[in-house]
């Protein structure tokens, strides 16, 4: 089997009411709505969104993929209209105001509903709108499904698993950081899925992928940013960042296409 031949389908959910799927949790939709779209919160997942998500996703050095945004269909109109302007020279993002349901479920339908080709396996991962991929991100899971066509072909699912990132903090100095190698994190975790197959990435606990399906782990090459944001508890727990000198900037510019100075200006304008 040909990575080449395989559509690569990403999935992020930004903000989106779902009934289930976060950590906190709420007793009806609308406490969850008041949470998600809180007028400080969003601004803030915007702030990580626009200054660690999606620059590399806009330099992917194999563009051909599909991004999908899911987001509330009653998403305030401010904030559906900033969304739109941050995803409008990405054309691979495509933003899907959804009705409040099921978390799996819905993601589960978005990505399949995007499946195009029947005649071979995808190659789906997810992104937190407070993480990011490397801009080689597309071409190296390509080359590595190509690399490992035998293990494709005798299971319906594989998780492929780039373990090799940072754990960040951007802020008005810049980017704080820290080496990680860490299995099973979601930025860069994907999963390659047969044709006849319904199931997805998000169908399963990242944590616990390797229960039901085999896993590659590649840990060599830096391959994803995990954001350090107030909302993300398990990367708060995961240990201190400092702030990048010159050459971890330059080296987060080649890896990431994130531009230190404009990370301080989106910050510094919180």
């Amino acid at each position: 089997m040909n990575g080449q031949d395989m559509q690569v389908v990403g999935l992020c959910r930004f903000s989106y009411p779902a009934i289930g799927g976060y950590k906190i949790n709420h007793d009806t939709i609308e406490d969850r709505k008041a949470f998600l779209y809180d007028e400080d919160r969003i601004a803030e997942r915007f702030r990580y969104f626009e200054a660690l998500t999606l620059p590399a996703l806009r330099a992917q050095t194999d563009p051909d993929f599909t991004f999908i945004v899911v987001t509330g269909d009653d998403l305030p109109a401010p904030q559906m209209e900033r969304l739109q302007d941050l995803l409008a020279d990405i054309p691979q993002a495509d933003i899907q105001p959804t009705a409040p349901g099921q978390h799996r479920a819905v993601m589960q339908s978005a990505i399949n509903a995007a499946l195009k080709n029947n005649a071979a396996p995808s190659l789906q991962f997810r992104l937190d709108d407070d993480d990011a991929v490397s801009r080689f991100f597309v071409e190296r899971l390509r080359e590595t499904a190509t690399d490992c066509a035998a293990l494709i072909r005798d299971n319906r699912h594989l998780t492929i698993d780039f373990s090799k990132g940072y754990l960040v903090r951007p802020d008005s100095q810049g980017i704080f950081a820290r080496a990680v190698n860490v299995p099973l994190w979601t930025p860069a975790l994907a999963m390659v899925v047969h044709p006849d197959s319904r199931q997805t990435v998000m169908n399963y606990s990242h944590v616990r992928m390797p229960q039901f399906m085999p896993r590659l782990s590649l840990p060599h090459e830096d391959m994803f940013i995990r954001g350090q944001s107030p909302q993300n508890g398990s990367a708060l727990q995961a240990g201190e960042v400092t702030l990048l000198d010159a050459e971890g900037e330059a080296q987060f510019k080649q890896v990431f296409d994130i531009n230190s100075d404009t990370v301080r200006q989106i910050f510094a304008a919180a």
